[in-house]
């Protein structure tokens, strides 16, 4: 009895051992983000559609500061003509102008940057779903992100360790005195 199951163990044995794991192959691939963007056709329209508005806009703003201009041209020839009053008076009102003007050409960019990145973000979001879904459908593992801003835009959720690092981090960091140390100078540091 003893002979047949060390011959049954060494059977199993052999047969576990002629066995080789299957093991899956990890695809994966990256994607040019700057390049995507210069390339992809609803960036591109994006990015006309607020250069239209920004030269629509500054149009009337440009209008408005070309007659600011013409306004101060004509201040310095009339100002030795109708005295120093009248200059102190009318170099206020020109500065009050130009304030304004900077101020609007402040909001009018605010406003398109604004309106551009809200539109840009929901962009973006929407690329880096379709790559997800790409990465998903074609057996990718992982699609990296190179260009301006290199990150992993697809990866399979069981090689995130995010969690695990976040609780080895914030366990580490509890676990650690909470006690001021005095500060060492670097010469007493070596003596020690």
């Amino acid at each position: 009895m003893k002979k047949a199951l060390v011959i049954i163990a060494l059977s199993i044995l052999v047969v576990s051992c002629g066995k080789t794991a299957e093991v899956k192959e990890v695809k994966t691939a990256y994607v040019d983000t700057s390049v995507l963007m210069k390339e992809y056709t609803e960036a591109k329209d994006l990015e006309a559609k607020y250069k239209g508005q920004a030269e629509e806009k500054g149009r009337q703003l440009q209008a408005e500061i070309a007659r600011f201009k013409q306004d101060a041209a004509s201040f310095q020839s009339q100002a030795q003509a109708n005295g120093q009053a009248w200059a102190q008076q009318r170099g206020a009102e020109l500065q009050k102008r130009e304030q304004q003007l900077g101020y609007a050409q402040q909001a009018l960019s605010q406003q398109l940057q604004q309106e551009s990145g809200v539109e840009m973000d929901s962009l973006v979001s929407g690329v880096k779903k379709f790559i997800k879904d790409y990465g998903k459908k074609n057996g990718y593992s992982y699609i990296y992100g190179t260009g301006d801003a290199a990150s992993i835009l697809y990866a399979e959720e069981k090689f995130d360790i995010t969690k695990d690092i976040i609780k080895a981090l914030n366990d580490k960091y509890k676990a650690e005195p909470k006690t001021d140390k005095p500060a060492v100078k670097e010469g007493e540091a070596v003596k020690k």
